[in-house]
Formats: structure tokens, sequence, C-alpha cells
């Protein structure tokens, strides 16, 4: 497992200037895998002005140029899938099958998605006697998450290219690897120098520095909503734009008449996929009171099928594996039903938690309300639809969800009345293409497709 012990800034690989370094820790077997650099506020500083003196040139840069750039990224990362996808086993814990069908191929189909979009995209518009200019918002600081490690950071910096602005990347410390490939990608695509830089360090240390500095025009996380409300603070006192992608609490809901079976089996395979380290897993699962316990054996069933170390991987680190064994005590103590699984670790070595399924849980508890960013399944029971609703808008989240019904209007008109930003109807395919992002304390802005790209674009209006 390669890994640089430097900062790529201002086209190349360069020594940091902090003497500190992070561990990068296998989460299956817990063994020390790599070294990187823990940057500190002067690497902030160096990338930043990279980025600052490569805006102006390449905001002017046409816009097909940028789209061919974005072609050769993406051409680079597909050339790289194998050891993309080992990396991310590596740091992260996905099993091999997993990590190249989703942390391998998916950010391959984001940067094409930004390839094409850059080389269609109308930046400007007639409306009146105006014409309005939708201009690149300038250095873009991106703070990106260990959960989807490749993707979330091609999330960011893909459309910010194709937008014109200049990016610094500060990933997490738990999967710095990732991001490293993705910095040989574009060095090898031959972006300009300074157009794209990468500081590894700590949160608190690179990525305040990175929030604060006075030369980000916009900040773009990923992450908890803790933090996401730290970030949209410190932002606010420079009056800077941010768009944040914060926790959720989503709901799979199973109306009556749906294919209960069906529901309840692709229900507990979302929660499972990535050991539950997904933001917008439907990880309740709410289901009308007639048919609950046949959910409920339904769902231990199923959960029965992702042995860990097979089909499930391990959490990322000994802290989560602590927070989510914790969750599931605290389900315990408040009275829910465990149904499957539990706080007992399932291997001798390694962040495994076993798939856990809890009955008889209702809306205040706190394996209800709060986040628990793992493999953890929730059975609600509810009365009619209005109940249903009611529990499903009843959390300070609203990321994603599902509706499962007999027909996809009845499914369509439930979704309507979710407060959340993304609901997939009976089964529907996730879109790479489609906003993602959410509402309430979800976060502020969308990325993916279109939407995505305007988030790093401002407008100017000129009237004549």
């Amino acid at each position: 497992m390669k890994a640089h012990d430097a900062m790529y800034t201002g086209g190349r690989w360069r020594s940091s200037v902090s003497t500190e370094t992070i561990a990068v820790v296998n989460p299956a077997d817990e063994r020390i895998i790599a070294e990187v650099p823990a940057g500190n506020a002067e690497d902030v500083d160096a990338a930043v002005r990279a980025a600052r003196e490569a805006f102006p040139a390449w905001a002017a840069t046409p816009q097909a140029r940028r789209a061919d750039l974005l072609g050769a990224v993406r051409d680079a990362l597909a050339a790289r899938q194998d050891e993309i996808a080992e990396t991310v086993t590596a740091e992260l814990g996905a099993p091999p099958g997993f990590a190249r069908a989703v942390h391998a191929a998916l950010p391959v189909a984001v940067a094409g998605s930004y390839a094409e979009l850059a080389a269609g995209y109308s930046f400007e518009e007639r409306i009146g006697n105006s014409t309005v200019l939708l201009e690149p918002v300038g250095v873009v600081g991106a703070i990106t998450p260990w959960n989807y490690p490749l993707h979330q950071v091609v999330a960011k910096a893909a459309p910010a290219l194709a937008a014109g602005c200049t990016v610094v990347l500060k990933p997490a410390e738990n999967t710095p690897l990732t991001a490293q490939l993705f910095a040989e990608a574009v060095d090898e695509a031959g972006v300009p120098a300074g157009v794209f830089n990468l500081v590894t360090g700590l949160g608190p240390v690179a990525g305040a520095a990175l929030a604060a500095h006075q030369d980000v025009d916009l900040v773009s996380f990923t992450g908890s909503t803790a933090v996401g409300r730290r970030i949209g603070a410190i932002a606010g006192g420079a009056v800077k734009r941010v768009a944040l992608e914060l926790g959720g609490k989503s709901a799979n809901v199973i109306l009556p008449g749906a294919d209960l079976a069906r529901a309840v089996r692709e229900g507990v395979a979302n929660v499972m996929s990535n050991s539950g380290q997904t933001c917008s897993a439907w990880t309740r699962m709410l289901v009308h009171r007639d048919r609950y316990e046949e959910a409920v054996e339904l769902a231990k069933e199923a959960v029965a099928a992702y042995p860990p170390g097979e089909r499930i991987g391990p959490v990322v680190s000994a802290r989560q594996w602590e927070r989510v064994r914790g969750y599931i005590d605290k389900g315990v103590a408040e009275g829910a039903r465990l149904v499957a699984g539990g706080p007992e670790a399932p291997r001798d070595r390694g962040y495994y938690v076993s798939p856990t399924v809890f009955a008889d849980v209702t809306p205040e508890m706190t394996i209800a309300q709060e986040e628990i960013f793992g493999p953890v399944v929730a059975l609600l029971p509810y009365e009619d639809t209005e109940d249903a609703l009611r529990i499903a808008n009843g959390t300070v989240y609203g990321l994603g969800g599902a509706v499962w019904a007999a027909d996809d209007a009845e499914a369509v008109a439930f979704a309507r009345r979710m407060d959340t930003g993304q609901v997939h109807i009976n089964g529907g395919r996730f879109n790479p293409l489609a906003p993602f992002g959410g509402y309430k304390q979800s976060g502020v802005g969308r990325e993916l497709g279109p939407h995505g790209l305007a988030e790093y674009l401002q407008t100017k209006s000129l009237q004549f």
C-alpha cells in the first residue's frame, strides 16, 4: 500500500511544514498500513495561495477545455479502479466486491457526468434587457468524510473544477490514501498547477484552518451535523458561502399493500451497505401494525445473510466501534427488543459490529432519533398513514428515505409530504445525476448533477 509523505500543492508533491504524521489503520485487522503528514495552518495557507494564484487563468479557461481535462481525470480514475478498490478495502474495510462496484466505479461515473455537463452547461442567459452570467465562486475549501472517501472527493472537486473554481481538499484523516490517488489522477490528466491541491491533516487543525482562511470563498463540507454547525459558524463570520451535507435518520416507510418481503429485504440491505456508514441509510423501518411481527421476522432472516467479515466489513475505527456499540446498549436500556445482533464483538480482531435489528422501537427512543452510523436497523410500528408520516418526519434530519406501496402513485403521494431531500420509490435505483442533499439539520445545498454544479457558481447581471 503506497502513500505519499507529502502534500500535493501547486502541481507538485511537496514536503509538509508539519513534522507530525497520521497513522492510517486497517480497521479489519487494526494494523497500521501507512503514515501521511498531519498538515497544519501553514500547509493550508500554501495550498490556498496556490489555488488563489491559479484561479484567474482557470476561470478564464474555455469550458470545452475544462470538460476535456475532467474527461482525462475520469479516464485516469478508470485506469486505477483496481488500485482504488484495494486502497478503500485497506483503509476503510469495505469488502472487495463492494469496494470495486461502489467505491471505485461510482466516482468514475460522477467524474464522467461532470465532464459532459461542463461541455454543454449554459453559463449565461438572457432575461429581458439583462444578460445573466454564472461565474465561478472562487477558491473552494473541500472537507470530505471517510465513509465514501473517493466518491465524496469527486462529488465536490469535479463540479467545482467544471464551474471554473480552484480547489483545496482536506480529506478525512482515516482515509487519506484514496484522496492521494485522486491527486495522482489530476496530475496525470494535466490539470494546470494549483487548480487542485491536497492537504492531509486533522479536522480541528487543517480542516479548521481551511474553513477559516480569508482567501477561501466557499467551504463544502460533508460530515456530522455537529461539525457542520461549527463550520457554518466560522464561514458565517467571514460571510462566505457554505455547502453542508450532514447527518441523516432516514425512514423506510412500508405502506399497506406493498411487497413486504421485498421492502424489508432491500431495506435491510440498504442499511448493511458500507457497514451502515451511509448518511442517507434507511435506518428506521416503519411498518403498519397489522403486519409488524411478520416484518420483524423477515428482518431477522434478512440480516442473517450479512456475516461480519464476509458481506459486511468493519466500521472505520475503534472510536466508531465504541460509538455504535454504545447506541446498541442504549437501545436495550431504553426498552427496545433486540431481535438480532447486539453489542458483543463478533470477531476477535478488527472493528466489526454484529448486524443488529431492534423491534418495538418508539419514536422518542435515542436509536430512533440519533444517527448511529453502523449496521443497526430499528423497526417502528405505525397505526395509519398519518401516523407513519408523523413518525417519518419526526426527527431533526431530512436527508434520504424510501416509500413502498402497492403502486407508484400511492408511494409518490406519500413521498411528496416527507421532509427529506431524496426518496426512493418502490426500490428506485440511485441516480448520480439527481440532486443529493438534505432538509432541516441534514444540510445546506445539493451535490451531484447540474444542481451540484450550481453550488459553485455566483450570479452577475448586466443591464443594457
